[in-house]
């Protein structure tokens, strides 16, 4: 999504389209944890997520976009939040830490990458051995859900691309009003 878009992301119906709290508390994310959002926009999940780990926590919020990236900060100071990392990405590379980071969060994000196996090698790479992916997308099973369908996406076509390249589906969660939230973990070795 270009950012001359970005006050869909902010609007007042989202708070009980997508309950952001109900699915950040939903995560059980550890105090002192470090998070990625990637495809973080102008923060609506990151100042969540960075009030969930505290001061002795980080959330790396990565955007393929300056200019939401700028408007994340402004958020982030209005919040009176600096416990974010803010990263700009390219479509091939989130620039994520190895081995450093305990939940990766893709919030309407994932259909959206130019090159989904790359990412998810760099995520894989990136998460700590119990460390967890989620995946939140708009449910194509559901009709009715006023999303174009190119941004929807069933849990099996979710499966169906994350778990070739080196994932364990562990959980899915339904709910929210029009989304799944699916879990993974990196695979065994």
């Amino acid at each position: 999504m270009s950012w001359v878009y970005a006050d869909w992301l902010t609007r007042p119906e989202r708070e009980q389209e997508e309950q952001p709290d109900r699915l950040v508390n939903a995560l059980d994310i550890e105090p002192g944890a470090t998070v990625v959002d990637l495809g973080a926009g102008v923060g609506y999940f990151t100042w969540r997520l960075a009030r969930r780990v505290g001061s002795a926590g980080k959330v790396i919020a990565v955007d393929i976009q300056q200019e939401m990236l700028d408007m994340l900060a402004v958020n982030l100071r209005e919040r009176g939040i600096e416990n974010v990392e803010m990263v700009l990405a390219t479509p091939r590379d989130p620039s994520l830490p190895e081995s450093a980071v305990d939940l990766v969060l893709l919030v309407d994000v994932y259909h959206e990458l130019a090159h989904p196996a790359l990412t998810l090698a760099h995520i894989r790479r990136s998460l700590k051995p119990a460390g967890r992916l989620v995946v939140v997308e708009y449910r194509k099973e559901q009709p009715g859900v006023p999303i174009h369908p190119l941004h929807k996406m069933s849990v099996a076509e979710v499966r169906s691309e994350i778990e070739p390249a080196g994932f364990d589906l562990v959980e899915v969660l339904e709910f929210l009003p029009s989304q799944h939230v699916i879990i993974f973990t990196p695979a065994s070795s």
